[in-house]
């Protein structure tokens, strides 16, 4: 049994598309709609954070937000195209066109090692920066928190900011083939098999991080020893496979992507 049984009445699937041009304006117009969910969601931090979505067609080259761009005001037009080393590949457009050294030294290494991937996320959110201090992986205290049981790591060896790639192949060793992974002292990180479930996966990690600090704070705050009540491991990890496959993340991510472009059309700009 999986996620498709719950829907009774159609046979859902992820959009096929004929050619590579109808499939790359498909893919640049979910993550400019990503961006602009996680600008209405608060993940911005100055000019930290990128997503980066692999090109259809040439599959090292990879599709990004602009430097200094806010999440809030990105479109499609603004998206900017640049290969594995670094080189922008789409119209110079100056300030607009700039490029995220960092952004770069991860991602690269992220799209390398997972061929399977098409998209991944990296912020610096409230709750994930919080969490990630801690040095520890979520316990499944949720359903909603199951969709990382057993597929989210923690990279405990913070050395400031990413300027090279030696940081990006140490980060992509660590991540495996798990879907999520908690930078120690920096942040949150994603990757997923369509923008769609990337973005998803960071939203819901994000979340799941709150509810673990609530959760945490709430028992510390009635003493005794308490503990948050953690669903068994047989049900987690049942409930991780429902709920956590990329299908699943690319059917949560459809109703933010016709909430946000009913609310922003000029995104698709």
């Amino acid at each position: 049994m999986n996620i498709e049984y719950m829907c009774m009445n159609a046979n859902l699937g992820i959009p096929k598309f004929e050619t590579f041009e109808e499939e790359r304006q498909d893919r640049k117009k979910r993550l400019a709609a990503a961006f602009r969910l996680f600008g209405k969601f608060g993940y911005d931090e100055g000019f930290a954070g990128h997503i980066s979505c692999r090109d259809p067609e040439f599959h090292d080259q990879f599709w990004l937000n602009p430097f200094g761009k806010h999440f809030s005001q990105i479109k499609v037009s603004d998206l900017i195209l640049v290969n594995h080393e670094g080189k922008l590949l789409s119209e110079d457009r100056g300030i607009n066109s700039l490029i995220n050294r960092t952004a770069i030294s991860v991602h690269v290494e992220i799209h390398e090692a997972r061929p399977d991937i098409v998209a991944a996320c990296h912020c610096h959110t409230v709750h994930g920066r919080a969490f990630s201090s801690l040095g520890r992986q979520l316990d499944p205290i949720t359903q909603d928190s199951c969709v990382f049981y057993d597929d989210h790591v923690v990279f405990n060896d913070f050395n400031g900011v990413v300027l090279d790639s030696s940081e990006g192949v140490r980060v992509a060793n660590a991540l495996g083939t798990k879907k999520a992974i908690i930078l120690q002292n920096h942040g949150l990180f994603t990757v997923g098999q369509t923008i769609d479930a990337a973005a998803y996966w960071f939203i819901a990690l994000e979340r799941a991080c709150q509810g673990q600090l609530l959760a945490d704070a709430a028992c510390a705050g009635r003493g005794k020893n308490e503990q948050p009540i953690k669903i068994p491991h047989d049900c987690a990890k049942s409930t991780g496979e429902f709920i956590g496959s990329p299908f699943a993340g690319w059917l949560n991510f459809q109703p933010m992507y016709e909430m946000i472009v009913a609310e922003n059309p000029d995104m698709l700009e």
